[in-house]
């Protein structure tokens, strides 16, 4: 298979974590035989320093022209602790988004055995869960009318049955693949734009007799992710709530270094971590990558490359199993691993096996 793929290394520790997928996506392309070919591009705070602008209409064009899009990490303080900044980093995350028709945030939430002592929930808890949380990625508060005075401000939160009837679909599609249940999350007693939510999956559930529908208030959803993860199969959710709920979802893991993401819709999907930027790390060489080299396991499984895939992800399991971890998930008196140390193991297990 011939693949271009746009790589958006970003801010803080994005590029050296980058550097890790490519390495990892190359070495399973050079194994079974697979052409990859790369373009850099500029984004978030990287690309406000170069040209003023968080997503240049260069850095669409790439993402466009490619098969998909390896994307690492946005963000810098020096807009976090400015709040007069009129461009920030996290906006071109969100026009990447947008004009690229990405509507749809898969995030797998899953425990791994040998880390479980790692989460803040206890074993038996823990152990086990495993579900996905569908995050619709393109609508809501973040990007309805806004206003923003010195008095009153306001973000809208509008959504339309096109748009709740499309990523429910996606949601729909993950829990026939699973263990057919689907967890609609809105907040229906208080919200307008989540009762239309609950009115069209009440309307959308009986298309679809093999999966188990249930409904549950945000409130409530956040609450029985901690209580009881292993109750949800497939979640989904809009915007706002599924930022929340997924970046809540990484703790159960026990690390946020450990969970890829996908986003899908229209145009050029975008494979990514779930983590932010860290920049305090950057440069220390200790950021956990491997949630960038599940990302490229998902990009793998999304063009149908299932077997390449599973070897991604065996070698990430093979390198915890053998404590080859960043210092936040290394065991105590553990041999001290560095992000380009981690990577470089995964990339020899894989030309090994």
């Amino acid at each position: 298979m011939n693949l271009k793929i746009a790589v958006l290394a970003g801010d803080g520790i994005g590029p050296e974590i980058s550097e890790q997928g490519v390495n990892v996506l190359t070495a399973v392309a050079e194994k079974f035989g697979h052409n990859v070919s790369y373009k850099s591009a500029l984004c978030g705070a990287a690309a406000i320093d170069a040209v003023g602008d968080p997503f240049p209409e260069e850095t669409f064009l790439t993402c466009q022209e490619a098969d998909a899009v390896l994307f690492s990490a946005v963000g810098d303080p020096k807009f976090d602790n400015n709040p007069s900044a009129t461009v920030r980093p996290e906006q071109g995350l969100l026009a990447m988004r947008k004009k690229l028709g990405l509507f749809a945030n898969i995030r797998p939430v899953q425990t791994f055995d040998c880390l479980i002592h790692k989460s803040p929930l206890k074993d038996e808890l823990v152990r086990g869960a495993d579900f996905i949380c569908i995050r619709e990625l393109t609508g809501g508060m973040y990007f309805g009318e806004k206003h923003e005075g010195d008095d009153m401000a306001y973000d809208t939160n509008c959504y339309t049955r096109p748009e709740v009837e499309r990523i429910l679909k996606v949601g729909y599609e993950y829990a026939l693949r699973r263990r057919r249940h689907l967890t609609v999350v809105d907040k229906a007693n208080v919200l307008a734009s989540s009762r239309l939510w609950r009115k069209v999956a009440q309307e959308m559930a009986p298309l679809y007799p093999d999966v188990t529908t249930d409904f549950m208030y945000v409130d409530n959803a956040s609450m029985r992710m901690i209580q009881e993860p292993r109750f949800f199969d497939v979640m989904v959710t809009e915007n706002t709530f599924g930022d929340i709920l997924t970046d809540e979802g990484s703790c159960i893991s026990g690390s946020m270094g450990l969970l890829p993401s996908a986003s899908t819709g229209t145009g050029t999907p975008v494979f990514e971590p779930i983590h932010g930027s860290w920049p305090q790390a950057k440069g220390l060489n200790i950021a956990n990558p491997l949630a960038q080299i599940l990302s490229v396991a998902m990009l793998l499984e999304y063009f149908n490359l299932s077997t390449e895939g599973a070897l991604v992800r065996e070698a990430v399991d093979a390198s915890l199993q053998a404590n080859v971890r960043t210092p936040e998930i290394q065991v105590a008196d553990g041999a001290r691993y560095g992000t380009k140390e981690v990577g470089e193991w995964i990339v020899d297990y894989i030309r090994k096996h």
